[in-house]
């Protein structure tokens, strides 16, 4: 099995419609975007950062070469064409696509299933924990070959697969794709730890300014959650935004 180039691509814009900027927000003495990245490292792979060409999104350009992570920037809206662009441009074999309101995204987590992902030695395998969904919105991440990034770059259409990078293969609509999916033996999908809202704000800075939620990995957090039922109750009436919102 020869060796394969493995990126982690985060998506990264200021301008969100819920919470303008979120990403540029402070939790503690960092930005969410700078706990973000710290989190990736830990998965031991190198990152890439999409964002778009837009003025708006200079900082977080200016972010990127600050932390000497490599930066590619297309269209706000065809967020497929920049992970594509990126992807290409890096000579990717295999992506780990991440969004960047995910603070405490574990890389441990996802260093184990690209593992998982690359014993399986398939380029129509799509490995993610978002479809079958056991582990809290926040620690989200999906994994795929170029090949099958490609072929949705080259034949999706829609506004919510150009948008959303993924729908065109996590949906099938190859008729190829293998869907493989991560879970972990008891289900705490009802937490919510991404970033989209100033009740999900509210959680973020209470789990890293009282709780050292940074050092924490992903079980530890979600114990810290079940332990602590009145941090859940901060932003369990915010929903997440259907695809195509």
């Amino acid at each position: 099995m020869a060796a394969k180039k493995v990126g982690v691509i985060t998506q990264a814009r200021t301008t969100s419609t819920r919470l303008p900027g979120k990403v540029l927000l402070k939790a503690g003495t960092k930005t969410i975007l700078k706990h973000h990245t710290d989190r990736l490292r830990g998965a031991g792979l190198t990152l890439y950062i999409a964002t778009t060409t837009n003025e708006t999104d200079d900082p977080i350009a200016a972010f990127a070469r600050e932390e000497e992570i490599a930066v590619c920037r297309g269209d706000e809206q065809n967020v497929l064409s920049r992970f594509y662009e990126c992807a290409l441009q890096h000579q990717l074999d295999v992506i780990v696509r991440v969004t960047s309101d995910c603070p405490l995204i574990d890389g441990y987590v996802i260093a184990d299933a690209v593992r998982r992902y690359l014993e399986l030695d398939n380029e129509q395998v799509y490995l993610s924990n978002a479809l079958q969904r056991t582990y809290p919105r926040g620690f989200d991440f999906e994994i795929f070959s170029f090949k099958l990034l490609e072929e949705a770059y080259q034949n999706a259409t829609k506004p919510e697969e150009l948008e959303h990078v993924t729908p065109y293969i996590n949906q099938n609509k190859s008729g190829h794709v293998i869907l493989k999916h991560y879970t972990r033996p008891s289900d705490a999908s009802h937490y919510r730890i991404t970033l989209d809202t100033p009740e999900d704000l509210l959680l973020i800075r209470a789990l890293l300014e009282n709780f050292q939620a940074d050092c924490l990995g992903a079980e530890e957090i979600i114990q810290l959650l079940d332990e602590h039922p009145e941090l859940a109750q901060l932003n369990a009436a915010v929903e997440q935004k259907k695809l195509g919102e």
